[in-house]
């Protein structure tokens, strides 16, 4: 008999704080895990961060970073640069979490952008700022984006758009920069996967002219439910990435398998302080 695990219920997720100009907040010191530099920073700091930011009006990005973002940047020597010149990089895994508590500057928790998703839409919907959504599947950012309207009374929707799988060509590309940039949002929330969304924005960036971008991967595809979250319980455990492989082993069992050679290596290379 296989154990029931209860999902995560719609919505439920933390809640931004109702004053964010009563209290400023400062950027902290990057912290070093497996060679990508974190902003060490609680959920609550981050969507003030993001707040920030976007009052800034300068076109920036940040970067939501788990174990497969982190691999990633260990065998991509491009992704160097993108990292640099983030905004903030956020710890969306508590094997980065936990890795950290050996720095002198530890992350107090894990910032998911399953759950920044939610709290972004809530700031906005609170300070007017409109959001533009790029990429999933077909129909898949509009859905996303009646939820959060409905979720979130008086969210400002600029557009939606989702561009193929494939990798575009520099024309298409350039038109697509347009439009989005001729709806002049104020944040804009793409999923095209990883690299590519981060590499993507890190390009472009500056000619969309956008106060603050980010790539969220899969999160739309958790906003409309076409893939479950775990609850609250199993997140704080650190072990959602085991309910997401119980849920899809085929597609994620290569991927964690990959992560997890990865992170034997990285503690290797800790005990052997060859980073």
């Amino acid at each position: 008999m296989s154990a029931v695990i209860e999902e995560q219920p719609l919505g439920a997720r933390p809640k931004i704080p109702d004053c964010l100009n009563e209290s400023e907040i400062e950027c902290p010191e990057s912290t070093l895990v497996w060679g990508v530099p974190f902003t060490p920073v609680t959920f609550e700091q981050s969507i003030r961060l993001i707040d920030r930011s976007v009052q800034d009006r300068r076109p920036g990005y940040f970067i939501t970073a788990n174990m497969q973002y982190v691999m990633l940047s260990d065998q991509r020597s491009e992704l160097a640069q993108v990292n640099r010149n983030a905004d903030y990089i956020f710890a969306d895994g508590m094997p980065i979490v936990w890795r950290s508590r050996a720095n002198d500057t530890p992350i107090p928790e894990r910032v998911a952008g399953s759950d920044q998703i939610y709290g972004i839409a809530e700031l906005a919907a609170k300070k007017g700022y409109s959001i533009f959504l790029l990429g999933g599947a077909p129909g898949i950012a509009q859905s996303t984006a009646d939820i959060l309207q409905q979720t979130y009374a008086g969210l400002k929707i600029a557009g939606v758009e989702c561009p193929p799988f494939r990798e575009l060509g520099p024309d298409e590309d350039a038109a697509m920069v347009e439009r989005i940039k001729s709806k002049k949002p104020d944040i804009l929330l793409i999923a095209l996967g990883q690299p590519r969304g981060e590499l993507w924005i890190h390009k472009w960036h500056r000619q969309l002219g956008v106060p603050l971008s980010v790539q969220l991967g899969g999160s739309f595809n958790f906003v409309t439910g076409n893939i479950a979250r775990a609850p609250d319980w199993v997140a704080k455990m650190g072990m959602e990435w085991f309910y997401r492989f119980y849920r899809e082993p085929g597609r994620l069992g290569p991927r964690y398998a990959r992560n997890w050679l990865f992170l034997v290596k990285a503690l290797l290379k800790d005990a052997t302080k060859t980073w």
